[in-house]
């Protein structure tokens, strides 16, 4: 109901008649609407981590990169709803709530991407000029940008006609032109 209809938009009163029980179950479960919410991303995150662990430790840095950010896709695209959530509703502050649910899967997700970028840095792909903690963030967001427009172009008039090849080919080219692989140097920083 919440990737259909959006947070907001769903009531505890609609949940809990859709799942066949009282809305003071419901709360009694999960504390709120905020905290069901909370439980469904945390279960599409342990998914993503599943898939996570499956990417060879032995793995180029570059490459792993490029698996950690597939997985993502990967598991995304075979959960439409846990896509809309994910891309729609994860990140926002809500009007009941200021705070904003950062999962703990994405946390280890985003400690999964840190490393390999750490490793790419070792094998002088990146320099050290660059922060890595901003260029885990440009990855992560940039992936969830592609998904987000897909999303959005299956639900509205946005125009976003790329495929799962497509969205795959621009990770791979980002990733490339970071790993500096025809550029004869690392990534620096730009300063000015």
């Amino acid at each position: 109901m919440f990737a259909l209809n959006g947070y907001e938009n769903t009531s505890t009163v609609a949940i809990a008649r859709d799942a066949g029980t009282s809305e003071s179950q419901l709360m009694k479960h999960f504390g709120s609407k905020r905290g069901l919410l909370a439980v469904i991303l945390d279960r599409g995150w342990s998914s993503v981590m599943a898939r996570v662990q499956t990417v060879p430790a032995n793995s180029a840095p570059a490459d792993k990169l490029f698996r950690l950010l597939e997985a993502l896709v990967i598991e995304l695209e075979n959960d439409s709803d846990l896509k809309n959530l994910m891309v729609l509703e994860s990140g926002r502050v809500r009007k009941d709530n200021r705070d904003v649910i950062v999962s703990a899967g994405f946390h280890s997700f985003a400690e999964a991407v840190s490393a390999a970028l750490t490793g790419m840095r070792s094998q002088g792909q990146i320099s050290s000029d660059v922060n890595l903690e901003a260029l885990r963030a440009a990855f992560i967001g940039m992936t969830e940008g592609l998904l987000r427009d897909q999303v959005l172009a299956h639900r509205s008039e946005f125009h976003a006609s790329y495929g799962s090849d497509d969205l795959r080919k621009a990770l791979r080219a980002m990733i490339s032109a970071f790993a500096g692989e025809g550029l004869g140097q690392p990534l620096r920083a730009v300063n000015g």
